[in-house]
């Protein structure tokens, strides 16, 4: 009898606040029927080098993206090399912020250096010096991940052509992104414009996720107060968290905007749908990108509501009829004439909305994920190790040296 699979699957995981952790969750039942997988999040992770000691998995499969939840997935990468789903093609961010705030400056110029040799001189100082930010987006700091990988995927065809190119020795393969179709509870929906003072016919447009500055909250707050200026009954929905750092025009006192914008905090996974069904239109906006498939978009799609997105490159294959597309260069033109158009007229707005809903059908399932899961789990574990002899030697150090010389003492030795 042929024994299935067995996976170890490096993830955030709930209760995490993430949308990969939601991720994981939703889509391992689906891989469950068919193959043995243990879930190792943060957690749960120190117990993975003696269980696969034990009994070796058969492939390691690691969830990467620029988010500091994944930082722990980092220490494994490259001593079990396995298949990397990288969610996020520019990981700078949180690999800056782990290995800064840990006081490894050495670490980091090494890693950034063997990331990018070509850079200007001193650029990795900008960093050190508390000094970048956006200008992360440059430096993606993919190497070390690709490099070692048994495969590599994604979830974009424009992301994976991107990657195939800077590591043509590298084999990069595409995996549709899945979320499951919505349960909505259109009684919780009125309620929840009822809380928030919103009446029946106003238009709400709806923005998901924690709100960020790369989220164009400010573009679209103006937008808001552009259109009731001009007589709509428009409102604002943040479904999320705040970053600490975005500051909210409707809190510096623009009047346009009292009462209009309303910021919910966080809401639980399950909660969303009810969220998705208050809303008449969402807004998936995005600048800069790390290049990431916004799963939040989907699960506007798949709960048939019209959108509004930023107009990026590797999004180009969405037709024009699936979303309304931001133009970044006009960006405050562009999305005025967007949201104005779809609060003036409900035929545009139910035909985004069933076009978006019929992409998401042929495309973004949890079905369709997980039979490109499968797919790439079978040809991943038939991948062999690469052999990459020049590391930082960070990645190379397991760090042992000082239990080595303890055991020595007595008598006790391990290869």
């Amino acid at each position: 009898m042929i024994q299935p699979m067995r996976i170890a699957w490096f993830s955030p995981l709930p209760p995490t606040r993430s949308g990969i952790s939601a991720y994981s969750a939703e889509l391992l039942p689906h891989l469950e029927r068919r193959y043995v997988v243990d879930a190792f999040d943060e957690r749960a992770a120190y117990d993975f080098a003696w269980t696969h000691r034990r009994t070796p998995y058969d492939l390691v499969v690691y969830h990467l993206g620029n988010a500091r939840c994944h930082d722990y997935i980092w220490a494994y990468l490259a001593a079990y090399p396995g298949l990397v789903v990288l969610h996020d093609a520019r990981l700078h961010h949180a690999r800056a912020s782990l290995l800064l705030q840990s006081k490894r400056e050495g670490d980091y110029r090494r890693e950034f250096w063997y990331d990018h040799p070509d850079a200007r001189k001193n650029v990795v100082e900008y960093a050190v010096a508390g000094l970048a930010g956006p200008i992360y987006y440059f430096w993606p700091m993919t190497r070390v991940v690709v490099e070692t990988a048994r495969l590599v995927a994604v979830h974009n065809e424009s992301v994976a052509r991107e990657l195939r190119e800077t590591y043509p020795n590298r084999e990069v393969e595409t995996i549709r992104m899945g979320v499951p179709g919505p349960r909505v509870d259109m009684t919780a929906a009125a309620a929840v414009r009822a809380r928030f003072g919103i009446a029946d016919k106003a238009i709400v447009f709806a923005a998901f996720g924690k709100a960020t500055a790369e989220k164009r909250i400010g573009a679209i707050e103006r937008a808001i107060g552009a259109l009731a200026a001009i007589g709509y009954d428009v409102h604002l929905l943040i479904v999320g968290e705040r970053d600490a750092s975005l500051m909210l025009l409707s809190e510096l006192g623009a009047p346009r905007l009292a009462n209009r914008v309303h910021v919910t905090g966080y809401v639980a996974d399950e909660d969303v749908a009810t969220y998705l069904a208050a809303s008449d239109v969402c807004l998936c906006l995005r600048w800069p990108t790390a290049l990431e498939t916004s799963a939040s978009w989907l699960r506007c799609i798949a709960a048939a509501r019209a959108t509004i997105v930023s107009d990026l490159a590797h999004t180009a294959d969405v037709p024009a009829s699936v979303a309304r597309r931001v133009d970044l260069i006009a960006e405050d033109e562009s999305l005025l004439n967007a949201m104005r158009e779809l609060a003036a007229d409900k035929a545009a707005r139910d035909a985004v909305a069933r076009a978006g809903h019929e992409w998401w059908k042929a495309h973004h399932t949890m079905d369709a994920m997980a039979e490109d899961y499968r797919r790439i789990l079978d040809r991943a574990v038939t991948c062999p190790a690469p052999k990459v002899s020049d590391l930082p030697a960070h990645f190379v150090d397991d760090y042992s040296d000082a239990a080595r010389a303890i055991a020595i003492q007595y008598g006790i030795s391990w290869p």
